[in-house]
């Protein structure tokens, strides 16, 4: 594994005296679904809102221990809740499926919630083409929460993503009906129902924005928009059809990560983007490394490298929310 990285701040948080290795835990049971309900976090949650010195661990009985794992969905099982001061455990984390927003601007959408140390920091992950239901995308929000997020995964394609079994002639046919200003506006809405809930639960707290492929190129849409109103930080991976005409009005520093064999995101472009941006923006790439490698690892080798590109991610989100806020 080899990397190198650029970036506009003065300091660099994604050193690797900063990073570990942690297992990738993965998805635990899927939950009974639940409609909207104002206020979860004040309802069923204001406890769980105060950061902790200590973390609970969730142990699984499913990590990889070999390739044949690699991209392949398993169905773990809670075994125990026991005292952990170890900050790289995982945390106990809950899941309900929701419907954001009202009438026909309404979508579907799932929160998955840290339960023991949440830091009361919400985080909204735009998914690839593979949707919101994708088992890769759940793991890694699951992943997220397990570090005391709550982090809402929206429908952005209204059940109709791509899906692997469809003709690739296809695809230019499909991409061409994901209106982008219909996306738009549901990415708003989904944003708009953590900044209530939130309120709700008297946390006025910077949120933070992720996104994978189709949605690493919505996470610079998306900020320039919000202007720094509601999101404090970005992280986009291997962002995809990126407008980079609006990158000059994205007001808070985003972390991209990619690899350097993508063709669909080409690190010139990122470089391009990041001094647009500057606040500290950082482009990181991986050496031999090609689209979706952080979230789909094919091999042991892009395993190790998904770990480490997680653990940046980690880093960033809790420079940018966590830590300047305690």
């Amino acid at each position: 594994m080899g990397l190198y990285s650029t970036g506009s701040g003065a300091g660099n948080p994604l050193s690797s005296a900063s990073m570990s290795t942690t297992p990738r835990h993965l998805l635990l049971r899927k939950p009974t679904p639940r409609h909207h309900q104002l206020g979860f976090l004040s309802t069923f949650a204001s406890p769980l809102l105060h950061t902790s010195s200590g973390s609970r661990a969730c142990n699984s009985s499913c990590q990889r221990s070999s390739t044949e794992n690699i991209g392949r969905k398993i169905t773990c099982s809670l075994l125990k809740v026991e005292d952990d001061s170890n900050d790289e455990s995982c945390e106990l984390v809950s899941g309900v499926e929701l419907t954001v927003g009202e009438g026909v601007d309404s979508i579907n959408a799932y929160l998955f919630k840290a339960v023991k140390n949440n830091n009361g920091t919400g985080i909204l992950l735009l998914s690839d083409i593979f949707g919101f239901e994708d088992s890769s995308t759940r793991e890694f929000a699951y992943r997220v929460a397990c570090n005391g997020y709550n982090v809402l995964l929206p429908d952005l394609f209204r059940g109709d993503p791509w899906t692997k079994d469809r003709p690739k002639n296809l695809f230019d046919k499909w991409i061409s009906e994901q209106e982008p200003q219909r996306i738009a506006k549901d990415i708003a809405t989904s944003a708009k129902w953590m900044v209530d809930e939130f309120l709700a639960a008297g946390i006025s707290k910077k949120f933070g924005l992720i996104g994978f492929c189709f949605g690493g190129g919505k996470v610079i849409e998306v900020l320039a928009q919000d202007q720094g109103a509601s999101f404090g930080t970005g992280v986009s991976f291997y962002g995809t059809r990126i407008d980079t005409s609006v990158a000059s009005n994205v007001k808070v520093p985003i972390l991209f990560i990619s690899g350097d064999n993508d063709p669909l995101c080409p690190v010139n472009v990122l470089e391009s983007i990041e001094r647009s941006i500057g606040r500290g923006s950082r482009v990181v790439v991986f050496k031999g490394r090609g689209h979706g490698f952080a979230h789909r690892p094919q091999s042991f080798e892009e395993d190790e490298d998904a770990e480490q590109a997680f653990m940046m991610m980690k880093n960033w989100l809790n420079d940018g929310l966590v830590a300047n806020t305690c």
